[in-house]
């Protein structure tokens, strides 16, 4: 191994984005106010359902543009493309398959989890695990982003 083969350190606090999918308008603001609160600096980008954040991460929506790396937050239940319905179709996408997704859902059944994994998420949280305010997910992608280099 020579020098130039070798990884190089990451920075403190890596730079990243974050494409938010979830309908619900609570959540959403609960999860962007905890970035806030907590001095996480990151592009975040919200998408209501799987067919906007898939028009957001193919560069096809009109107004909402996402720079990587990025991670994506997904919620499971949503209508016109549910969680789901998105993970299958990111997953035949060659140019998106490998994009990093976490699930954060109100679900937490076992089925779910285990389709989800399936579906080659990073990992799956459930909301009123993730802490007041969502303060243990925003804590999480801090120093995940810092320690993981993000396709």
């Amino acid at each position: 191994m020579t020098s130039s083969d070798s990884p190089q350190a990451l920075p403190a606090s890596a730079p990243f984005s974050v494409l938010l999918v979830d309908d619900d308008d609570v959540a959403t603001e609960g999860v962007l106010r905890s970035f806030k609160k907590l001095g996480i600096h990151c592009n975040t980008v919200t998408a209501e359902d799987g067919l906007v954040a898939l028009e957001i991460l193919r560069n096809q929506h009109p107004t909402r543009r996402l720079s990587g790396p990025f991670l994506v937050l997904l919620d499971l239940n949503m209508p016109r493309m549910d969680g789901f319905q998105f993970l299958e179709v990111l997953r035949k996408d060659p140019a998106l398959k490998r994009t990093v997704v976490f699930v954060l859902t109100t679900s937490a059944r076992d089925t779910d989890r285990a389709r989800a994994y399936n579906e080659n998420v990073a990992g799956f949280m459930v909301k009123s695990a993730v802490g007041p305010q969502f303060s243990l997910l925003a804590s999480f992608l801090d120093k995940y982003s810092a320690s993981v280099y993000l396709p």
